[in-house]
């Protein structure tokens, strides 16, 4: 199975709660998980990851090393979220994506159909 993570932005924590609780009782998606923290650092992230594999059966130390790797070979996309998570305040999440990559294709393509 291959993994993706990626930065998607940055949220107040509260709106990011009830995101999540939305998301989980309208359809879970297996395979796709949002995570949240309050410090942009690798092991920010890697803290926040350590259930998700667990939850869908994947398989840990490949999750892991996804998440090293786009921190190693996204260094200008990580310090551009450092900052716009500081420039935000205190009450506010960066939101990352960590995904199967065949449960994230098939909610990008369930996206796309409704909106056809």
């Amino acid at each position: 199975m291959k993994y993706t993570f990626d930065i998607v932005g940055v949220s107040q924590v509260l709106y990011f709660f009830n995101h999540q609780q939305q998301s989980w009782q309208k359809s879970p998606q297996q395979g796709v998980e949002y995570l949240g923290t309050h410090t942009c650092t690798l092991d920010a992230f890697l803290e926040s990851v350590e259930s998700v594999p667990a939850k869908w059966g994947w398989n840990f130390d490949q999750v892991i090393d996804t998440v090293i790797q786009f921190w190693l070979n996204n260094s200008e996309s990580v310090n551009y979220w450092k900052t716009r998570l500081s420039d935000a305040g205190r009450d506010n999440l960066l939101v990352a994506r960590v995904a199967d990559i065949t449960a994230l294709q098939a909610e990008f393509e369930s996206l796309l159909d409704k909106n056809l």
